[in-house]
């Protein structure tokens, strides 16, 4: 990607239930993922419109992943952020975006576990 100065749309703190995990006993339950997600976008032409249409509807996007991670089944929390990495990037105007999950209660005495990647359109 160029040095372009993209925008910032944030959905923070997302809470969802899934069957994550490679221990059999992590497979027997859903359990809490929490997913921060950042989209990278030139929101320019939304600034000076106040146009839906020229903007990322992160509501629509919000609900795809909802819908696909509560009936999801993965092993690794990497996987998971991968697949919705790729959620957000089917809409075109994303650029690139940042997504962190947080397996809460994966390790004992700590809150949760988190994995982090970003992920760039392929034009």
């Amino acid at each position: 990607m160029d040095n372009e100065k993209l925008d910032k749309i944030h959905i923070r703190d997302l809470l969802v239930r899934c069957v994550i995990g490679v221990y059999d006993h992590e497979r027997e339950n859903k359990q809490d993922v929490l997913i921060n997600i950042t989209l990278y976008a030139d929101l320019r032409k939304a600034c000076q419109t106040d146009n839906i249409e020229d903007t990322i509807d992160y509501k629509v996007i919000k609900k795809k992943i909802v819908n696909f991670v509560e009936s999801s089944s993965f092993n690794l929390v990497e996987r998971l952020a991968e697949k919705v990495a790729e959620i957000c990037l089917e809409n075109r105007n994303v650029r690139k975006v940042s997504v962190t999950i947080d397996k809460t209660g994966a390790l004992r005495f700590a809150k949760s576990v988190a994995i982090e990647i970003e992920r760039e359109q392929k034009y």
